[in-house]
């Protein structure tokens, strides 16, 4: 049992100890109603602002790409990263992917890196779809969720720009990453 769930129970006895003569329904209701709020209580400590914002530090990670290298947020110097968040049973993010691999031929060599990490379960469908794509940039896979968790990322595809460790932009939907719009603000970025 949790040790959250232990704290109700012992705070439960003892104020059923303490009403002693109250009539069992009094006591009932305030268990009741003291849940209720521990319920809400967690209910709204669990929906605070946790993600990612724009101008805000980068969250930590560290992930080994499917290439072999450890990267962080900051492990890139001053070289523009684009984390994109996907998974091969994302019609969106799959229809991202080739706009994405374009963007990463342009700026590959002009100091921008991108790294897809995958949030698919299954490692060997995500294997075949890098075996039938052949992406160019890195890859990673996060079955658990635990990078897309730390920058708030439940919905996919959704990618981030980061330089130096900071979020300098977040892009919530799939994107065409050859826009003049996305290739201005990145040469703006270099």
């Amino acid at each position: 049992m949790p040790r959250s769930a232990r704290w109700i129970l012992v705070f439960a006895s003892a104020s059923a100890l303490l009403i002693g003569k109250v009539n069992t329904n009094n006591s009932l209701r305030a268990l009741l109603g003291f849940l209720t709020l521990v319920f809400i209580g967690l209910i709204v400590f669990s929906l605070r602002e946790t993600s990612a914002k724009e101008g805000g530090l980068a969250p930590e990670f560290t992930l080994t790409t499917d290439q072999g290298q450890n990267i962080t947020p900051t492990s890139f110097g001053g070289k523009v990263l684009v984390l994109n968040f996907w998974a091969t049973w994302c019609a969106g993010c799959v229809e991202e992917l080739p706009s994405l691999q374009a963007f990463q031929n342009r700026f590959g060599n002009s100091g921008v890196v991108v790294v897809a990490v995958s949030m698919d379960k299954n490692a060997q469908k995500y294997r075949t779809f890098l075996n039938r794509f052949h992406l160019s940039f890195q890859t990673a896979r996060d079955p658990k969720w635990d990078v897309g968790a730390a920058y708030g990322t439940f919905q996919i595809p959704e990618s981030y720009v980061i330089k130096d460790g900071r979020v300098l932009r977040k892009f919530p939907n799939s994107e065409d990453w050859t826009s003049d719009d996305i290739t201005q603000y990145v040469q703006a970025l270099l």
